[in-house]
């Protein structure tokens, strides 16, 4: 998974001196635009010399702060990036245009697999035991409604989750698309709702708002985001980060769409027998009502 500077800084604050770890905390506080002041300034604020702010720089493995500070350009220049400017930059790395759609060979198919496999395998490697439980717990419980939203291409993943949900527990519900139907709803989030929000690179300001009034509100956010993470995430309870590696100027959705299907296995199993009962009076429904 990729990580970020203030991952890297968090990680090694162990390893810091004393004025070291000020310095460091001061870069985190003010995380990222902390980053880009000047030495003189970030030492001013932590109450340490010039000489710690760039030593500080070197413990975190930087060959000094303008290395430091290209790290973090590269880390904003990719979670900001669009397939517009990923498309550029493969043509840039290789030298040539990329190439066109509909010319894949048998082993470009097969490099591909092998891409999207370990994208996967990544994302389950990487996602917390203890978050995705979190998630189970909170979208198990009868006691709680459950809303979702997601992104451009992303609400689908939300509409995929919710309409599993649907099957087999009550009170779930999609967030609006219409302004008045949207407000309306979101005006009526309550302390025992739990909100899903799927927010992914460009994200989108919406998703920070929605989760920021859920929590004001008391309830519960499960975001699934990038390794990058969507600025919803600190005001998420749970995070779930997916891997997006992909071959083309599109972030790959597969590794989350695979984390969504087991969070609906883990959640008709935490459930149990209700589920079931819910899943068969659904089918009873649908079928006098010729929908199925």
């Amino acid at each position: 998974m990729s990580t970020t500077l203030a991952d890297e800084i968090r990680g090694r604050l162990g390893e810091l001196s004393p004025a070291e770890r000020k310095v460091a905390r001061v870069l985190l506080a003010g995380y990222p635009a902390a980053v880009f002041e000047t030495v003189a300034t970030i030492a001013d604020r932590a109450g340490v010399s010039a000489p710690t702010v760039l030593r500080c720089a070197a413990r975190l493995g930087y060959r000094g702060f303008p290395d430091l500070q290209a790290a973090l350009r590269a880390e904003l220049d990719a979670r900001n990036a669009s397939p517009i400017t990923l498309y550029a930059a493969a043509e840039a790395a290789e030298g040539q245009p990329a190439a066109a759609p509909g010319g894949s060979s048998a082993s470009s198919l097969g490099e591909r697999a092998a891409l999207v496999r370990q994208a996967v395998s990544q994302t389950f490697d990487e996602v917390a035991p203890h978050e995705f439980e979190d998630a189970v717990a909170l979208l198990a419980d009868p006691r709680r409604r459950v809303h979702l939203a997601g992104g451009r291409f992303t609400h689908l993943l939300a509409e995929y989750l919710g309409l599993h949900l649907m099957q087999f527990r009550d009170q779930v519900s999609l967030v609006p698309h219409k302004d008045v139907e949207r407000t309306s709803f979101l005006t009526q989030l309550a302390r025992r709702d739990v909100t899903v929000l799927f927010d992914y690179r460009r994200y989108e300001d919406d998703k920070t708002f929605i989760a920021e009034l859920a929590r004001e509100r008391g309830g519960k956010v499960v975001l699934f985001t990038d390794p990058w993470l969507s600025p919803a995430a600190p005001h998420a309870d749970v995070v779930l980060i997916t891997q997006v590696s992909s071959d083309s100027p599109y972030d790959s959705l597969t590794p989350a769409l695979a984390v969504v299907e087991s969070l609906v296995a883990a959640v008709l199993d935490r459930i149990g027998g209700d589920g079931h009962e819910r899943m068969k009076e659904a089918e009873r429904v649908a079928r006098r009502t010729g929908l199925l």
